[in-house]
């Protein structure tokens, strides 16, 4: 049996009001974009400049974040950090010039890497299944109030300045309650139960050594290609939707809408079936439905067929990013679990980013209707990856933790 036990409520509330903060920044922009561009006269395609600065440094930070988690600890790695957003988002309200915002989105990006990777790595080793699910579940209800906070803004006449102040202000009151609490992140080893011993704390071992496990950088080749899954999806289906099967225009968004709401449902009802079926069935058994999901979309059918692809995507594809993170021990030992996962979360943002722009290239120059057999190699290449980083157990010995499906 595992030794994990609850999470104390304070710090599990804290971690979900953190990964909606986390969300929120990306849920501004693109309802924001069209008033932004207007305010500094820069043409539609400049906000590529944002994207890549923000992509940036989120890659620095979440690597770095694993290999400097053992010497700032992950209290004060978060409360910097989200110090940091909150300053990054302090500079789009007060930025006069579109160059100063570009380095905004770098410090914002900078921030938000350093928190996904340290809240990931806390929660992988004091989280259950349920509670890791429903972590990564808030990130999309952040997503989601983005868009509603700076609709809002703008319909009340305000300036799109506003709608960044207000969730700057949120993240002063997230770093605030990050620097109060800063010891209790640092306990993070579940209590044993009755006459068991207690947990031993892993010993620091050689960068080297992490980067030489296999099981690393298949783990991290997973991340990216997952990520890749679920953004590819989420941004190219309306395309498929209207130019490929013939929807409507508001048809194909309100389905596009669905995918990214399976994504949320699925995260929230398969925490709880992961903690009673144990994470490797139930990521084994997501993956498959991400392939099965790819191939109905793949298919030369109406355009329902698709949308029904779709949802089977994005409810398959809910607990994999949580679940992969939460077994990381296992999969490296916990040992090097904390580096690894920097790796992973970098990773991710780097397939997030590169992959689905290269569809989509594929897409504008070759068609559209190649959406679906792309999900099919992706998730079929995801499925192979996780079978490469399981398949040999790596080597834990006397530091590892009884895995959360021991």
């Amino acid at each position: 049996m595992s030794v994990r036990t609850a999470p104390r409520l304070s710090l599990l509330l804290l971690a979900y009001f953190a990964f909606v903060s986390l969300g929120l920044p990306d849920g501004l922009l693109g309802v924001g974009w069209p008033s932004i561009s207007a305010d500094f006269a820069v043409p539609t395609e400049a906000v590529g400049l944002l994207l890549t600065a923000s992509t940036a440094g989120y890659l620095t930070s979440s690597v770095a974040a694993g290999f400097t988690i053992s010497r700032l600890g992950i209290g004060w790695l978060l409360a910097g950090s989200t110090g940091l957003t909150c300053l990054a988002l302090v500079g789009y309200t007060a930025s006069p010039v579109y160059a100063l915002l570009i380095g905004c989105a770098l410090l914002l990006g900078f921030g938000g890497g350093a928190i996904d990777s340290g809240l990931n790595a806390f929660a992988a080793g004091a989280f259950g299944p349920r509670h890791m699910n429903w972590m990564h579940a808030f990130f999309g209800l952040g997503v989601a109030l983005g868009p509603l906070i700076m609709t809002t803004v703008l319909a009340t006449g305000f300036s799109w300045r506003w709608g960044y102040g207000i969730v700057a202000a949120a993240q002063a009151v997230l770093a605030l309650s990050f620097v109060l609490t800063v010891k209790a992140w640092s306990r993070r080893e579940p209590a044993a139960g009755a006459g068991e011993e207690p947990p031993a704390r892993p010993v620091p071992v050689p960068v080297r050594e992490t980067l030489t496990l296999p099981a690393v950088w298949f783990g991290a080749l997973a991340f990216a290609v997952y990520v890749a899954v679920e953004v590819t999806a989420g941004l190219w289906a309306y395309l498929l939707l209207t130019e490929g099967r013939g929807l409507s225009a508001t048809v194909a968004g309100i389905c596009v809408s669905g995918y990214w709401g399976s994504l949320f449902v699925g995260r929230v009802v398969q925490g709880v079936v992961a903690e009673r079926l144990g994470s490797s069935t139930v990521l084994t058994g997501s993956l498959v439905a991400m392939v099965a999901g790819a191939v109905l979309v793949a298919l030369p059918a109406p355009g329902w067929v698709a949308v029904v692809g779709l949802a089977i995507i994005g409810f398959g594809a809910a607990p994999v990013f949580p679940l992969l993170t939460l077994t990381t021990a296992e999969r490296v030992g916990v040992e090097h679990a904390d580096r690894t996962i920097g790796l992973q979360i970098g990773a991710a943002g780097l397939g997030g980013a590169a992959i689905p722009a290269g569809v989509g290239v594929l897409l504008g120059r070759v068609d559209v209707e190649l959406l679906g057999p792309a999900l099919v190699v992706l998730s079929l290449a995801l499925l192979a990856l996780y079978a490469a980083s399981t398949r040999r157990p790596a080597r834990i010995g006397a530091t590892a933790a009884p895995g959360p499906d021991a």
